[in-house]
């Protein structure tokens, strides 16, 4: 059986810049969109949010570094409020704005 897909937003403060990348490159490549610097957003199954976490948690220094893994329901999504310039317009796709509709 399949798991369902969750709203899922990984949020990071990562000191190297190399450790940094690879945690971007790893959202990236299942499909979460970038919607900070250090903010990404998209559905992942359960599986994919386990191995996001172990990858995560292989890669940084726990000492100097944190990664938020925040699963959402879509009601609770919905009810986010943005205020200010909330996502880097440049950052945003097309997707992540149907999201937020």
């Amino acid at each position: 059986m399949k798991t369902a897909d969750k709203l899922v937003w990984i949020i990071y403060d990562i000191a190297e810049n190399k450790t940094r990348t690879k945690i971007a490159k790893a959202c990236k490549n299942r499909g979460l969109y970038r919607v900070q610097k250090s903010a990404f957003l998209g559905k992942l199954n359960k599986n994919q949010i386990d191995e996001l976490k172990i990858i995560c948690q292989d890669m940084i220094n726990s000492e100097t570094d944190s990664v938020y893994i925040f699963p959402m329901c879509e009601d609770d999504f919905k009810s986010v409020i943005l205020l200010g310039e909330s996502f880097d317009e440049d950052l945003v796709s097309d997707e992540v704005k149907a999201l937020l509709i």
